[in-house]
């Protein structure tokens, strides 16, 4: 009889290696706030011994990101992801979803809603009073995240930045082939999510054009939509669900690859098997690959040299939901003179986890506050913080500007996309 994913967590014997892997409990030392301490709530919710109700229960639940950096350390194989979200589905089944929780994910359910406020929220930021406005306080740090969002190499405070080519988000890369282009190579769909696909289209046009430097063709595939992480981190996986069979039947034998640059958006489809089991859906999780997966897998091709000090941060649905620590080194690596480092931390959450930091912030900021001290302390300071996943762009970058740092943060392939452009390796550039 299936236990719902409850069964997940029955190699756990409490030896505590996870405590030091675990933000929250960083941040609190409460046994509570730990996997070993909200293993023990969840087999007792299983088991009926504590209701899905109970105060306790969906506080200490509640506060969990959802960042699986307890599994990589596990001697023992616990899936402690699956068990959260077992047990995140009963408590929404008990409680149902708090009012803000219940707006934001109905908004990213639907494309007729989701897609016009983001366009809109990059129209604002496209007039520059977010980044005017960035700073400390809910207000401040909201518009710093909006303003992280946008493509921030060039605004490095490094001299050599204003060498960057200009570039207007959402150009038609159709326009001028590109110098390396061979349509006999192994085709990849682009998933374009909505988030990635509105405030971080930057992302998308330099994704495009790396792989297709590096022997890829890359196509676009209709009828996709938001991947379902959000309700799934949540506890709707009935949504989650919906989606994931949406995108399942969009890119079934489109392509060889599905390409995703989100890390929490790679993780999910990755796991679309468990959410749909037909062909379909195994064939999206089989196909799904993060991007600096494909471009380590090719090489990938040297750029132009880049002489600055960037800090590489894991975000943690790549790192220890995938499993990829060495591929996003590797493209960084093939940008000569780039001095990149990881620092204390690196592999630990910055506190984004999908929508928790806008359900709960004081906790979001307190994990992030390790990170930006990491980041502060760091010597030489980095220039960038280099990452993969949106939220994550969008956490650390309001972080340091909360921080007052002259820092920026990218997304690495921008960074292999600006090296290449240098390196004259597009035909545009020539």
């Amino acid at each position: 009889m299936s236990r719902g994913g409850f069964e997940a967590l029955d190699p756990c014997v409490h030896c505590g290696f996870c405590l030091p892997a675990c933000p929250t409990y960083l941040a609190t030392g409460d046994e509570s706030d730990s996997p070993r301490g909200r293993i023990l709530l969840m087999r007792a919710v299983e088991a009926g011994e504590l209701l899905p109700s109970d105060p306790a229960v969906r506080e200490h639940l509640d506060a969990c990101l959802g960042c699986r950096g307890c599994e990589p350390v596990c001697p023992s194989g616990v899936g402690y992801g699956r068990g959260l979200e077992a047990a995140r589905e009963r408590l929404v089944q008990a409680n149902g979803l708090p009012h803000g929780a219940r707006v934001v994910l109905g908004v990213f359910r639907r494309e007729l809603w989701w897609r016009p406020l983001l366009t809109m929220s990059r129209w604002f930021r496209a007039t520059g009073i977010p980044r005017a406005l960035a700073g400390n306080g809910r207000v401040g740090f909201a518009m710093a995240m909006l303003d992280a969002s946008s493509s921030h190499p060039e605004r490095s405070r490094h001299p050599e930045r204003s060498r960057h080519p200009e570039r207007s988000e959402g150009a038609n890369l159709r326009n001028g082939p590109l110098r390396y282009a061979q349509r006999d190579r192994p085709t990849v769909a682009l998933f374009r999510g909505c988030v990635m696909d509105t405030l971080f289209r930057h992302v998308h046009d330099a994704t495009r054009r790396t792989l297709e430097v590096n022997g890829y063709r890359v196509v676009e595939v209709s009828g996709q939509t938001c991947c379902g992480a959000l309700h799934d981190h949540a506890g709707r996986g009935d949504v989650a669900r919906e989606l994931v069979t949406r995108n399942a039947a969009a890119f079934a034998e489109r392509a060889d690859y599905v390409v995703v640059n989100s890390a929490g958006c790679g993780a999910l489809l990755k796991d679309a098997a468990h959410f749909d089991d037909s062909p379909a859906g195994q064939a999206l999780s089989a196909k799904t690959r993060d991007v600096s997966e494909l471009l380590a897998a090719a090489g990938p091709k040297p750029g132009a040299p880049l002489p600055i000090d960037v800090a590489y941060d894991a975000p943690c649905h790549l790192e220890h939901a995938q499993g990829v620590r060495l591929a996003p080194l590797a493209t960084l690596a093939a940008i000569p003179e780039l001095r990149v480092k990881r620092l204390p931390g690196s592999d630990q959450c910055c506190g984004s986890a999908g929508i928790y930091s806008l359900l709960n912030p004081p906790m979001a900021r307190a994990v992030l506050d390790l990170k930006i001290q990491a980041i502060a302390s760091a010597t030489p300071r980095p220039a960038l913080v280099v990452t993969g996943n949106p939220g994550c762009l969008m956490q650390i970058g309001a972080g340091l500007a909360a921080a007052g740092l002259d820092i920026g943060v990218a997304h690495p392939v921008e960074l292999l996309d600006w090296s290449y452009s240098k390196a004259g390796l597009y035909a545009s550039d020539l």
